[in-house]
Parts: structure tokens; C-alpha cells; sequence
């Protein structure tokens, strides 16, 4: 596989979407516009009962941010349109009546971490290591920090944030609350997806839309908060710290 994707497959009930990237299945602008469009379309489809997002390849379930596009931004105009696309998609992901059902199969880092953190219940493997590594390119989470922070708390997540360049691992995730379940292998981890999928495919959308809403009660202010964040992060990213990390980020 080389090229990036976002695709959807329904069967049953059950929406799997699925990204790619080759580069560690980071995001890209694209991607991250695609993926909002997904999870919006599979919420409004009365066919779908519930959604599981994975990531394709047997490596990393997310690396983050695309650095070939943030080195590329010249302005806070650019910078504000990039890290908007994440503030999308959790946004979508907090809006969809349908639970969405995390497949974590490698290491999460910077916004995937978020993309683990806005899915309703994650299921993941040993491999499935987490890292916030924002502060050390010269921004920080902010985008992801609410999702992250709703679900792990402000002192797992401040300690994510501040030590940006320490992989903590799924046990600690699955601890923190990050993550539901924590299997040794990728089997277990599916043989377990597969048995939630099919009991919230025989589930009523009517009591699983209003436990949604219940479970996600407080963030209706995301939808004016993350665009906010994403103009912090637009600002910090065309800094010249930011340029010089980045760039090194890339060389190695």
C-alpha cells in the first residue's frame, strides 16, 4: 500500500472505517477531511447501529500530524485550516449518535492519541503505546487536549503533555482509562471487538444515541473551544522554534 485512504465498509449493522497513510498512518489535511466526513455520514445513516475506526497496517495505529504538512505552513492562516481538520473530526466523533468502537492496534502518537481518546470505547493491544510529542516540535496538544483530558483526567494528561518525549505503554493507558481493554495480540484484541460489535449491532439505536449524549454531556462548547485551540496551534507552528524542530523531527 502506498497510497492514503479513507475508506467505509457497512456489513450487518456495523460501519468499519478505516484509514491509511504510509508514513505510520499520520494525517494529512486530506485524510483528516475525509475522516469527518465518514464518521458524519456513517451518524446520519439509519443503517449503521455502530462504528469502529481502525487504521490499516500492522505497525503504528497513528502517528499524528503530517510533518510533510506542517513544515509546509507559511501562515496563521494555513496553520489555523490544518489543525482544524483534527478539531473536525473530534467533533464529529463527539456528535455521532452511534458509539464509535476504537481498534488501537499500534503506537498512538500526538493526535492520534486524541483520535483513541474521542472514540466511545477503545480496545487495544500491548503494542499500543502513547505519546503526546507536541511540546517537543514547539506547540502542544490543544487541539486533542480536551478529548484526551475528558477521558484520562488533567493529571495523566498533563503528565503526557509535559513529557513529551517519554512513550508511556497500553497498560498505563488502559489504567488511565485511556483505553477499555488491553490484549497481549492482535487476535484477542479482534476476537473481543468482534463480540462488542455484535451486541451493540443487536443493541437499540434509540438507547445507545441518548447514552451517547449522556456520556459526552459538557463539551457542547467544543464546537467553538477546538476551532480555538486549532489558532493556538496555527500560531505556534509557524514560529521558528517550531520550523527548527520540525525539520529536525524530519531529518532523522
Amino acid at each position: 500500500m502506498t497510497e492514503a485512504y479513507v475508506k467505509s465498509e457497512l456489513h450487518k449493522g456495523i460501519k468499519t472505517i478505516e484509514f491509511f497513510h504510509p508514513q505510520s498512518n499520520s494525517l494529512p489535511g486530506r485524510i483528516l477531511q475525509e475522516l469527518a466526513a465518514a464518521i458524519n455520514h456513517a451518524g446520519d445513516d439509519p443503517d449503521v447501529a455502530v462504528i469502529v475506526l481502525c487504521s490499516a497496517g500492522d505497525k503504528a495505529f497513528c502517528a499524528g500530524a503530517s510533518f510533510d504538512e506542517l513544515v509546509a505552513i507559511q501562515n496563521e492562516k494555513e496553520g489555523l485550516a490544518f489543525f482544524s481538520g483534527f478539531a473536525n473530526v473530534i467533533n464529529a466523533m463527539r456528535i455521532c449518535p452511534k458509539f464509535i468502537i476504537g481498534r488501537i492496534h499500534g503506537k498512538c502518537v500526538g493526535g492520534g492519541v486524541g483520535l483513541a481518546a474521542a472514540v466511545d470505547y477503545a480496545i487495544a493491544t500491548e503494542a499500543a503505546e502513547v505519546k503526546l510529542s507536541e511540546l517537543a516540535v514547539g506547540i502542544g496538544p490543544f487541539v486533542v487536549g480536551p478529548a484526551v483530558e475528558r477521558k484520562i483526567g488533567t493529571s495523566a494528561f498533563s503528565q503526557l503533555a509535559i513529557d513529551a518525549t517519554m512513550w508511556r505503554s497500553a497498560e498505563w493507558a488502559r489504567r488511565k482509562g485511556l483505553f477499555a481493554e488491553v490484549h497481549e495480540n492482535t487476535a484477542g484484541m479482534d476476537e473481543s471487538i468482534g463480540r462488542l460489535l455484535l451486541a451493540l449491532s443487536l443493541s437499540s439505536p434509540a438507547a445507545m444515541a441518548e447514552m451517547k449524549k449522556t456520556f459526552w454531556k459538557g463539551t457542547e462548547h467544543w464546537e467553538q473551544l477546538l476551532p480555538e485551540r486549532a489558532k493556538i496551534s496555527g500560531r505556534l507552528v509557524i514560529s521558528e522554534f517550531a520550523k527548527n524542530a520540525i525539520a529536525k523531527f524530519k531529518a532523522k
